[in-house]
């Protein structure tokens, strides 16, 4: 009885060879714009203490309620697969004395993981890339995390996002609206389903993204938080939102935004696109300014984003704007006594006289069609040809794979000079 084949877990895909340069690509352009901003990478752990994420996330949000990947380690520990990145960011900053210097910018990226239902868009392993700037109170940090995500958008050549953008206030102005938030939905109690029912008692903030349609209309009609803030938080929005305006950002003020975790303070924010369906949300972050001191750190202002990777190259594919894949620039074709172990040498010699050459190597023998077949396959623009005859004069063929031309003659000082224009300018 054939064995049953093992698939990957649901939710948790493979990126295969196809798909992984467009990855790259986006990966090093991601990693150049932080760099461009001044911000220095930070590698995490993805397992964490269970009661990081109980503590920053919040005990009444989906994501630890329903969403975290759970265990016991062999020594009675509760360990949790991180289901995002700013807890384990902060926990790294206290732990390791990195917030004693002010203005402190990191960045990371890496897989997450969150238990719930698959959808395009939307895994159980997924991929953010986040920013995280420490110890700056003011507007302008804010206004750079959003300014860094709309140059991303450019650099991409990416069109159509909406920047929606809200204030939290300050946590005391949050519980004073709290309060009256509560006393409204309590009036429409009926009207509410079961989900914003039980939020109301836990959580009753994140009812007003309910997507339910009848509770829309209920919270359309609620109290606005952005008419209950405090003075100080009212003065830091408007001054962000004048600097996006001198920065020529267009924006949407959403009283109703409010994000899903429980750390957030003042601004928040949301690229969204509608190309993505349900999953419309490409990009989100906002401030946070009393996680750090909550965790055991000292009180430090704080604000971040991260964006998701999945939903951006779903987003770039959509909008014709994937990074084309970087095919070999030649594939050497070997056929004949003793080319094997020549060709081996002469690819070595190739590689390091001209740095970036993309080459490939024939491996396992065939003829020179079946070898050329495989060239062409493998996108490669030249083919170079060793064979008996080559070998023996000293001589290289140079044959063009796309487009017109004959295969050309060439001692390997010439080659190295024709690869030196294919790598650097294109065809020769």
């Amino acid at each position: 009885m054939a064995k049953q084949r093992i698939q990957a877990v649901r939710g948790m895909n493979d990126l295969l060879p196809e798909q992984t340069p467009a990855w790259q690509a986006v990966e090093a352009l991601l990693r150049d714009l932080a760099q461009g901003y001044g911000y220095a990478e930070i590698r995490l752990p993805i397992v964490e203490k269970t009661e990081l994420f109980r503590r920053s996330i919040g005990e009444v949000t989906d994501i630890v309620e329903k969403e975290m990947y759970t265990f016991e380690d062999r020594n009675g520990e509760r360990l949790t697969l991180r289901p995002e990145g700013t807890a384990g960011c902060v926990r790294a900053c206290i732990q390791h004395g990195l917030l004693h210097t002010p203005g402190r910018r990191l960045w990371y990226l890496g897989p997450m993981f969150r238990h719930e239902r698959p959808q395009k868009g939307r895994y159980r392993q997924f991929h953010q890339f986040g920013v995280e700037a420490f110890g700056l109170p003011g507007p302008d940090i804010d206004a750079e995390q959003i300014l860094m995500t709309a140059r991303l958008w450019q650099r991409l050549g990416l069109e159509g996002l909406r920047l929606e953008i809200n204030s939290l206030g300050s946590p005391e102005a949050r519980r004073d609206y709290r309060r009256l938030l509560v006393d409204y939905l309590r009036g429409h109690y009926q009207r509410l389903d079961e989900d914003s029912r039980r939020r109301l008692e836990t959580n009753p903030l994140r009812i007003l993204d309910s997507k339910h349609p009848e509770v829309q209309e209920v919270v359309a009609g609620a109290p606005r938080l952005l008419d209950h803030l405090d003075a100080e938080s009212r003065a830091h929005f408007e001054t962000l939102l004048a600097l996006l305006r001198e920065a020529g950002v267009d924006y949407h003020v959403n009283p109703r935004l409010v994000r899903g975790l429980d750390y957030y303070t003042r601004t928040v924010f949301e690229w969204t696109t509608d190309r993505l369906g349900a999953q419309g949300t490409v990009c989100a972050g906002g401030r946070y300014d009393g996680l750090v001191a909550y965790l055991g750190g000292p009180p430090t202002p704080a604000v971040g984003f991260a964006l998701g990777l999945e939903r951006l190259l779903a987003l770039l594919e959509a909008s014709g704007r994937l990074p084309e894949t970087e095919a070999p620039h030649a594939y050497l074709v070997l056929a004949g006594e003793g080319t094997d172990r020549a060709g081996l040498a002469l690819a070595e010699r190739l590689r390091s006289a001209v740095p970036g050459l993309r080459l490939v190597v024939n491996a396992g023998g065939g003829s020179f069609k079946a070898q050329f077949k495989r060239a062409d396959r493998s996108g490669a623009a030249w083919a170079i040809v060793l064979g008996e005859g080559e070998l023996a004069s000293g001589t290289l063929g140079f044959k063009p794979l796309r487009g017109e031309g004959e295969q050309e003659t060439l001692d390997e000082a010439t080659l190295v000079a024709r690869l030196h224009q294919v790598v650097h300018s294109g065809p020769a």
